[in-house]
Parts: structure tokens; C-alpha cells; sequence
């Protein structure tokens, strides 16, 4: 009798295990409001703050930096605070990812608003800048975390991962096209300066053109800000009501809470998952860093200003067509060969880009080189966490309810990095 029960309960657990399509699509739309939103910021929001809202490049990349820093430090904050909150009918993970949403969105918004004032300007768009990072990573955090809740069934977790990882690059497609298209179609010049109007002549300038442009420019970005809120909400609905939260069974109920430096003791002091977040540190460096200048780079370098959102979607297109492709790859040869391969073959693409005379061509070939390049990297760091996460809980089998802190702080140093390299960058247009 004893052994007919165990192999019903074994039968049991692995059918609860099991995800359906429907479970890991509701899973993985929770993805798209993190990469929407990162894509409009990272592609828009520094050409946004120096062409619409005319700020002085060393106050945007006080911005930039600022923005980018604090959304770090936030990020093993909300994951300590994460692991320490209790759970409840919905789980531990899914209230913080409910009630994070509505003030994200409302962040998010006046982002985009240019206020009418003057000398205000750089302290609105960096407190909600920061306070929209925060509001996000109160989303994002539970949400990265969620992984290791959804099932305990290691496949599983990999397939949830390669369909979160489809949706979250079609999300940057779609970030990128609602932002892309509707600026797009409402492009603001740069305004000219005095010896600018006094080399054309009076005559052939009109005042009240770059003004009527940038006013349509500013709508543009609100329009498009609106839209993004919307899908925002609509995806965290679906995440919330679509994903069943499992409660992972804690071997000690009173185990003493940890402090926030003994957890990250305890998370970095685990070989493995401190070589993972070394890796893709420099890899998610390189990646932010050519994310935050491609906007200058096409439009100023290149001169494609009119062709810059058509080839962001190249790039997304292509990242979106090679994830099924990457998924195959890391089952086939393994995800070490994976990430060698991935990160390593858009290196030749980019010195193309960068040594051969400005070409459309050429420039849409390495767009779609550089998406199945980008397809290794938003999918392979994510399908790696959770066998880190494991091997950590194989050898502290006495230590549990840690998930978020390792997802947490991979974001953070990631984070920070690309906040001070994208700072830098954007100083030096000075």
C-alpha cells in the first residue's frame, strides 16, 4: 500500500509540474511591460531629454546615470524585502507585481510630459525616473523570482523561460514601434542656435517652425507613453489571474530571517552564481551600451534619422525569429556553447558597421545579425539563473526563500554597470 501511494504521489507531482501552453503564455506576457518600457527609455529617453525637452547634456546624463544607479540599488532592496514578506492566497511573488502596476504606469506617463517650467526641469524627469525604476523593480524582481515558483520541473522552467524570452523581445518590438512609429511621424529637429539663425539670414528662417515641431514631437511621446501604460496593466492582469504561484515546501518553518548583508554573503559567496553574473555583466554591458547610443548613432553618424525606428525593428524582428532557434541550440550543445557562440558573432558585424562608409544597406544586414546576437543574450543569462538557483539549494538544503535575492542581484550589477558606462557616454557629447 505504502508503495502504491508513492508511485500515485510521484505520478501527482509530476502532472502538477507540468505547464500548459496557456499557463506559460499568461507566464510569459508578464515579461512585456519590463521590456517595453526599457526599450522606450533606453532607445528614446536620452534623444527625448536633449531634442524635446532641451536640456544640457551634462544634466542628462545626470539623469541618465542617476535613473540608471538607483534603479540598481533598488534592486536588492526589493529582493531582500521580496524574501522576507510573507505569503498569502496569491502567493509571495504576484502582490507585489499587482500592486507595483497602477504607480508604475503613472510614472511612467510623466516621464514623457514635459513640464512648463524652466528651471524645474532636471529634478522632474530624475524623481520620475527614479521613482518609476523603483515602482518597476518592485515588478520585475517578484516576477524574474517567479521562475523557480511556477514549477519545479527543470524542462519546464527552460520551456516557460524560451516562451517568456519570445514574448519580452516581441515586447521590445512592440516598445519600439508604438515609441518609434509615432515619434516618428512627428520627428523634432534640433532647435538652431543664434550664429545658426544669423548665417542663414532673417529671411530664410522661420522661429516658428522648430516650435510648432517639437510641440507635435511632445504630443507624439505622450500618445505614445499612453499606449504603453495601457499594455502595461492588460499584461500584469493577464500574469496575475493567468499564473498559479506554488508554495515551495520549507524544511524549517522557524528558521531565524537573515540580515540584508548576511543575505548577500551568502548569494556571492556562491562560486557558481558569481561567475554567472560575471559573465553577463561585461555581455549585458556591451549590449546597454550600443542600446543607449544607437539613436545618436543612426541619426547623427550615420544620417539614417528617418530609418533609425525601421531598423530597431530589424533588430527585434531578428532577435524574435532566432529565440526558438537559441532554445534548440542550448539542448542540442549545450548552454556554455550557447553563450561563447551568441555573444561572440556580432563582434565582426559591428566593426562593419562602424569601418564601412554609411550604407543602408550594410546597416540593415548587421541590424539582423546583431538580433540573433541579442536573442542569446536576453535568453541564455535567464535559462542559466534557475540551474544556479538549484545547485545552491543541493548544497544549503537548510536555507530556503532566497529565490529573489539571487534574481535581484544579477539585475543590479547589470544595472549599475550600464548606468555608469551609459552616463559616461552621454557626458562626453559635452
Amino acid at each position: 500500500l505504502d508503495t502504491h501511494t508513492l508511485l500515485v504521489f510521484c505520478k501527482v507531482d509530476g502532472m502538477m509540474n507540468k505547464l500548459s501552453i496557456c499557463n506559460k503564455l499568461c507566464y510569459a506576457v508578464g515579461g512585456a511591460p519590463y521590456q517595453i518600457t526599457g526599450c522606450a527609455l533606453g532607445f528614446f529617453l536620452q534623444i527625448y531629454l536633449l531634442d524635446v525637452a532641451q536640456l544640457d547634456p551634462f544634466y542628462a546624463s545626470i539623469i541618465l546615470f542617476g535613473g540608471r544607479a538607483w534603479d540598481a540599488v533598488t534592486d536588492p532592496t526589493v529582493g531582500f524585502l521580496v524574501s522576507r514578506s510573507p505569503w498569502t492566497r496569491y502567493g509571495r511573488m504576484l502582490p507585489w507585481i499587482l500592486l507595483s502596476t497602477p504607480l508604475a504606469v503613472l510614472a511612467y506617463f510623466l516621464i514623457w510630459y514635459v513640464p512648463p517650467f524652466e528651471n524645474g526641469k532636471v529634478i522632474w524627469y530624475l524623481f520620475f525616473y527614479c521613482l518609476f525604476q523603483s515602482l518597476q523593480t518592485c515588478f520585475h524582481v517578484p516576477y524574474s523570482a517567479l521562475t523557480m515558483f511556477i514549477t519545479s520541473d527543470q524542462k519546464e522552467r527552460d520551456s516557460a523561460t524560451a516562451y517568456r524570452m519570445t514574448v519580452e523581445v516581441l515586447g521590445t518590438v512592440l516598445g519600439t514601434a508604438i515609441q518609434g512609429q509615432i515619434v516618428g511621424m512627428a520627428n523634432a529637429p534640433c532647435l538652431k542656435g543664434p550664429s545658426d539663425i544669423l548665417a542663414e539670414g532673417n529671411s530664410s528662417y522661420n522661429s516658428t517652425e522648430p516650435v510648432i515641431s517639437i510641440e507635435h514631437t511632445k504630443i507624439a511621446y505622450m500618445i505614445a507613453s499612453g499606449i504603453i501604460c495601457v499594455i502595461y496593466i492588460l499584461c500584469a492582469i493577464v500574469l496575475f489571474f493567468g499564473v498559479k504561484e506554488q508554495k515551495v515546501p520549507i524544511s524549517k518553518t522557524n528558521e531565524t530571517p537573515m540580515s540584508f548583508f548576511q543575505g548577500i554573503r551568502l548569494v556571492m559567496g556562491h562560486g557558481p552564481y558569481a561567475k554567472l553574473v560575471m559573465v553577463f555583466l561585461f555581455t549585458s554591458l556591451g549590449f546597454m551600451l550600443l542600446e543607449g547610443n544607437f539613436a545618436l548613432f543612426c541619426s547623427y553618424t550615420l544620417g539614417f534619422r528617418n530609418d533609425f525606428q525601421n531598423i530597431l525593428l530589424v533588430i527585434m524582428l531578428s532577435a524574435t525569429l532566432a529565440i526558438p532557434f537559441w532554445q534548440w541550440f542550448l539542448s542540442r550543445f549545450g548552454k556554455k556553447t550557447a553563450v561563447y557562440i551568441g555573444s561572440l558573432s556580432v563582434i565582426p558585424f559591428l566593426v562593419l558597421v562602424a569601418c564601412v562608409k554609411s550604407n543602408l544597406i550594410v546597416t540593415y544586414i548587421v541590424a539582423f545579425a546583431a538580433g540573433v546576437s541579442v536573442a542569446a543574450a536576453f535568453l541564455l543569462p535567464w535559462s542559466m539563473l534557475p540551474d544556479v538557483v538549484d545547485d545552491f539549494q543541493v548544497h544549503n538544503p537548510d536555507s530556503t526563500g532566497h529565490e529573489a535575492l539571487f534574481y535581484s542581484f544579477y539585475v543590479f550589477f547589470t544595472k549599475f554597470a550600464s548606468g555608469v558606462s551609459l552616463g559616461i557616454s552621454t557626458l562626453s557629447l559635452e
